[in-house]
């Protein structure tokens, strides 16, 4: 039932829409009658309440009497509504009515609720609860009027409910019972109803006195004598017009904030939606394969029944041809039939020539005659169980019939799974599972602001490439496999963050200042390694005090004049002082034209002491903003602050992002697996910067292959 329905009579309105479930008893799954309030703050029909103790007492008794030895087993019926209808009109005495069991599962909750010993008298009414339900029937049966109660026949439809007179009335009788100027014309009305509830809510315990506090640590209203000598002495309680704003308070900012998430809700309604049409098709799918399934079997055991069947009969008709004809073969043997007939007539014959030229023929023919009487055999078995079917392997296997192993829930590989402009999404299945046939690859971007629903792509791989995603921004990402109609859980939902700025493609460039005998070039130009040879070597033996070798430098093979860019590269673990970072055209010109010599031992930067005011005077002389990586550490600077935190040194990240804003002068280096930066610093940009990258000892550098995709052959599909 569904509308908008007058609360009262006169400006004050509400919205009663879609509120059905909130108003019935789950007891009795009607509408709440004279609805009481539990211990457990769940509402229940006063007659419910009773019916429940009852059950309880009885199942008890039953119980009880069961255990006693020799005692017949009966069933005592459940009272009916009805009886206890009866019960309570009768008049019967309040003890007679009052269950001796105080205590039953709460039918919203299921959990055990004690009544005390007051029992049922203990528990509040819910007036408030009483109304929107009397609210919500006049709603339902609008065309049902309610009669003024002081109109003489014909009586009027009635405007308003007095609740002081608990009566209803027209616009005439009101205005006759409560003239103006009177106590009654103060009286409190609303629009016109049968129920009618008293003024002041009465305190159960001690019915006298008027509730005016509230317990907080029982939740409910309670009165003074409650506070002074009842069971909540020792309670906290608060006045109850602090309690009314306080509930009021969290009662609101609970509804705004339902409020405020509608499209929230309706999102995932939406998907609720969704997954119930999907439940409904995959439903019927696997209906129809299960039928298809049984019906291969019922025609393979068809045409296993007509092969058998067929042989059968072919060999019945064969073993028959053959008896027959031997029992022929022996009937002629029989006097005047057959070959013994036809021997005496032939001994009637008295030319001898002619005797003689038939005789030797048929001598024969007697002679096997009576060898075969000496060893006689049938010509076919009259048995068939050759042709017995055992069919026990088979009935256990269609005994044993059952639905498939549910497919495994994928996990997402994090440490496969590359994040740029582009997104590859790689997951494994567990080891010991059905494969799937298919997956589905489901992705939403997260954003505070918007609640987006979840995007989904199929594949028929363990990988998936996703193109068109935001900069700086975190996605979720989940993914479920299917075979036929049966799917698997969704995998645990994995964030992933897109970079800061767009990704910038180049190679690492062979001509530059590239030194030929320590650096090593991939075929490709996406690896550079640094072989620690001959050369190194003997300069260093050169050395006496100390060793001072050279960096070995190489940059990418694109400059960047505007903008904000991302690269990313992973280092060996094992390499043993690498440097990355950028440079300028015009301050790497004057570095190649006017080296420094810092390969002699007279040439040392570090005075000894901790400031870091040599580390800003020596940056500022290189032609390079670098950061320094060795031994598996990240180093920081001791003149910048690092984003995340002031350590300087941390671990070695498994790939590394560098973010350049040519436009704001800013260059940050970031772990480009979760894009989190790790310290970022001011660079001179002019000219055209190069990323650069340097060397010393053993190492290797690799550009992640979502760089390179513009200059190697990279499949989308991966």
């Amino acid at each position: 039932m569904e509308g908008t329905y007058p609360r009262e009579s006169g400006d004050n309105q509400v919205t009663i829409k879609n509120i059905e479930r909130e108003l019935v008893c789950p007891a009795c799954k009607e509408l709440y009658v004279h609805p009481l309030i539990l211990p457990c703050q769940h509402n229940i029909c006063h007659k419910c309440v009773k019916e429940l103790l009852y059950l309880t007492e009885d199942s008890t008794d039953v119980s009880s009497e069961s255990s006693t030895p020799g005692s017949p087993r009966v069933r005592v019926q459940s009272p009916s509504v009805e009886r206890l209808d009866r019960l309570v009109r009768s008049g019967s005495k309040r003890n007679s009515l009052t269950p001796k069991v105080t205590s039953f599962a709460c039918p919203g909750c299921l959990h055990d609720v004690d009544l005390g010993e007051r029992g049922i008298n203990g528990l509040f009414r819910n007036f408030t609860l009483e109304t929107i339900v009397e609210r919500y029937r006049q709603a339902a049966r609008a065309a049902t009027a309610i009669m003024c109660d002081y109109c003489k026949p014909p009586a009027q439809e009635s405007t308003k409910s007095c609740m002081d007179c608990n009566a209803s009335f027209c616009n005439e009788c009101f205005k006759i019972n409560h003239p103006w100027g009177t106590v009654k014309a103060q009286h409190e009305y609303v629009g016109p109803t049968t129920q009618f509830r008293p003024k002041v809510l009465m305190c159960p315990e001690h019915e006298m006195e008027k509730v005016n506090m509230y317990c907080e640590i029982c939740r409910r209203p309670v009165c003074h004598l409650c506070k002074l000598s009842g069971t909540h002495a020792n309670h906290r309680v608060t006045t109850m017009s602090t309690a009314y704003k306080t509930l009021k308070e969290k009662l609101t900012k609970g509804i705004s904030y339902l409020i405020s998430k509608e499209s929230q809700v309706k999102n995932q309604i939406s998907e609720l939606e969704l997954l119930i049409k999907q439940t409904e098709g995959n439903g019927d799918r696997a209906k129809e394969e299960a039928t298809y399934s049984f019906e291969k079997l019922y025609n393979i055991l068809e045409e296993r029944k007509s092969f058998v069947l067929k042989s059968i009969e072919n060999s019945k008709g064969s073993r028959l041809e053959k008896l027959k004809y031997q029992m022929e073969e022996y009937q002629g043997l029989l006097e005047n039939n057959g070959l013994v007939g036809y021997a005496q007539e032939v001994l009637k014959e008295t030319d001898h020539s002619c005797f003689v030229q038939i005789a030797k023929q048929l001598q024969t023919r007697i002679q096997k005659a009576s060898e075969s009487l000496k060893t006689f055999r049938p010509a076919a078995q009259s048995g068939f169980e050759e042709y017995i079917i055992d069919v026990e392997k088979e009935e256990d296997m269609l005994n044993d019939i059952a639905f498939s192993k549910s497919l495994a829930m994928p996990e997402i590989n994090t440490d496969e799974c590359t994040m740029y402009n582009k997104a590859r999404i790689c997951w494994n299945e567990p080891g010991n599972s059905n494969p799937a046939d298919s997956y589905v690859l489901e992705f939403r971007k997260l954003d505070k602001n918007e609640e987006l629903l979840w995007k989904e792509v199929e594949t028929s791989s363990t990988s998936k490439v996703i193109s068109d995603l935001d900069l700086n921004s975190s996605y979720c990402f989940r993914v479920k496999g299917y075979r036929g109609s049966t799917s698997s859980p969704y995998s645990k939902e994995v964030i992933l963050k897109t970079p800061p700025a767009p990704v910038f493609d180049f190679l690492f460039d062979d001509k530059c200042g590239y030194n030929k005998e320590h650096l090593v070039l991939s075929a490709q130009r996406d690896t550079v390694e640094s072989m620690a040879g001959m050369s190194l070597l003997l300069g260093a033996e050169r050395v006496q005090v100390g060793c001072y070798t050279c960096l070995d430098y190489i940059i990418g093979d694109t400059g960047i004049t505007k903008g904000r860019h991302f690269w990313a590269f992973s280092i060996d673990p094992h390499s043993y002082l690498v440097k990355v970072g950028v440079t300028s055209d015009i301050k790497l010109q004057e570095w190649l034209h006017n080296p420094r010599d810092i390969s002699s031992p007279r040439y040392d930067q570090d005075s000894g002491h901790d400031s870091g005011s040599e580390d800003i005077s020596y940056d500022s002389s290189q032609p390079f903003t670098l950061a320094t990586i060795g031994m598996k550490k990240f180093l920081i600077p001791k003149s910048n602050v690092a984003c995340a935190g002031t350590e300087r040194v941390l671990p070695l990240p498994t790939c590394i992002g560098v973010c350049l804003d040519y436009d704001k002068g800013k260059v940050g280096f970031y772990d480009a697996i979760n894009m989190k930066c790790l310290y970022e610093r001011d660079v001179d940009c002019t000219g055209t910067m190069y990323p650069a990258f340097a060397l010393l000892g053993g190492g290797n550098i690799h550009l992640e292959e979502f760089i390179t995709t513009k200059h190697l052959d990279y499949s989308p599909e991966i």
